[in-house]
């Protein structure tokens, strides 16, 4: 593994401290643990794709949900908090406003806030092609130790062909962290009549009472800027 550059780290947690009008020198002095968060963010960043690696959220309702995970967290046998049960988040808007990088921001927010995480990142036709049946491949253990990852990222949630298997698929996957209200993190680039389409009126009944909503708006930032 590649490890990252402690000093680009230990700015991200700078930037995110000096937002919040807390002084990270002081901080430093008072908390020991800062190099353990950057060793989370380090070991992050292996598993984090190439364009989100420096993702860092930055929108008032993901950073106010950051803020409730972490108060909700439950204290280990070293005091460091870990997830436990909370709320969900659904990001939702047009293509290339953001949603991806808001979901990532946020889980790197989480560890370099110090929250003992453990989690999973998965687009939804990812998650299909990973579940269909073929030889020497156990689905449904794989699929339990995405149900129970205590943080989940279900990207590009209703993208891809619908079908009964995809349909039943995410029904099991939502209403598994619906009941045991495991915090997840879903983007979806549909509004909400075309995902009920997509996904089925259980999943889209579920989701919104498990999540908070947050809609992303503007222009497709991928697209290359207009000439004058």
């Amino acid at each position: 593994m590649t490890m990252a550059d402690p000093k680009r780290v230990d700015g991200v947690l700078r930037r995110i401290l000096l937002r919040r009008n807390l002084d990270p020198d002081r901080l430093a002095e008072m908390h020991p643990e800062p190099q353990d968060r950057l060793l989370a963010l380090e070991l992050a960043a292996a598993r984090i794709p190439a364009l989100y690696q420096d993702a860092l959220a930055d929108h008032p309702q993901v950073v106010a949900w950051v803020d409730e995970v972490k108060r909700a967290a439950r204290r280990g046998p070293a005091g460091q908090p870990g997830i436990a049960q909370a709320t969900s988040l659904m990001l939702v808007g047009p293509t290339g406003t953001g949603k991806t990088y808001q979901a990532y921001g946020a889980i790197r927010l989480l560890l370099a806030e110090g929250v003992r995480l453990r989690w999973r990142a998965i687009t939804s036709p990812d998650l299909h092609a990973l579940m269909r049946p073929r030889p020497n491949f156990d689905a449904e253990k794989e699929f339990r130790e995405l149900a129970d990852t205590p943080l989940l990222l279900l990207d590009e949630l209703g993208a891809g062909k619908s079908s009964e298997f995809t349909e039943d698929l995410t029904w099991r996957l939502i209403n598994h962290r619906y009941v045991h209200r495991l915090p997840t993190l879903v983007t979806s680039n549909l509004a909400t009549s075309d995902l009920r389409g997509a996904v089925g009126d259980r999943v889209a009944s579920r989701l919104r009472e498990m999540s908070r909503r947050v809609l992303l708006a503007g222009e497709d930032r991928r697209r290359p800027p207009t000439a004058a």
